[in-house]
């Protein structure tokens, strides 16, 4: 995927913005059952182990496609919330202190089964892009699992050196496609390098968040090809 010829054709500009799954990295296999087995445990709940696996799947899906829609970010917690209720369970009967003792659980599990590099070649890509001279960030919507915790993933890989930024959606409140997001990202590559928004590419797999939000900011952008399709910000 992170070919030569790419090399050529990021070297056209300043600054690279780059998405994050399925562009850089996509989820461990073994994650998701034993995240969707863990959310069951702990929250006590007696129904089918493929229920419970649908519906997290569900809301999955529907809260990406909204933070999409109308570009805010929902709240991770939020989330369980939603997912609970359509499981018949009473998600008021759960403090907001049990809420973060859930998710700091499913962090150790995603730290344990850490999501997988998209491409073996990836750190010499962005190294060669670097030694370049390129300046670059990670440009994120999140869902079930926050930007500070990815950040400790780009850090296992050794990663986090060539990147200026990472701005994650739980973070900065917004999502892309919004041009709050990109606007967000430009303000900050301003700071690093002064540069028009014709400089900078950002590079990421989906059409709608990537490419189109992009390019309606004023960013070039470039999209990314991949096989697999079943992924999510979990």
């Amino acid at each position: 995927m992170f070919k030569t010829k790419l090399i050529e054709e990021f070297s056209k500009y300043k600054h690279i913005s780059f998405d994050l799954w399925l562009t850089l990295i996509r989820t461990n296999p073994a994650f998701k059952p034993k995240r969707n087995r863990l959310f069951k445990d702990f929250f006590e709940i007696e129904k089918p182990m493929e229920e419970v696996a649908a519906i997290i799947r569900k809301f999955d899906i529907l809260t990406n496609g909204i933070n999409e829609k109308v570009t805010k970010n929902f709240d991770t917690y939020e989330i369980y919330c939603l997912i609970l209720d359509a499981l018949g369970v009473e998600f008021d009967s759960y403090s907001h202190q049990q809420l973060e003792e859930f998710y700091k659980l499913t962090e150790a599990l995603m730290l344990e089964y850490k999501p997988l590099l998209l491409d073996d070649n990836l750190p010499s890509f962005l190294k060669q892009l670097h030694n370049a001279g390129k300046t670059m960030n990670i440009l994120s919507n999140t869902a079930f699992i926050k930007g500070h915790s990815l950040r400790h993933v780009i850090r296992h890989y050794e990663l986090d050196s060539y990147f200026n930024f990472q701005a994650y959606s739980d973070e900065t409140g917004f999502s892309k496609p919004g041009l709050a997001m990109y606007e967000y990202a430009y303000q900050n590559i301003q700071k690093i390098v002064p540069v028009a928004k014709h400089e900078v590419i950002h590079v990421g797999d989906n059409i709608v968040s990537d490419y189109n939000g992009a390019l309606a900011f004023g960013f070039e952008a470039h999209l990314l090809i991949n096989k697999t399709t079943d992924e999510s910000k979990l």
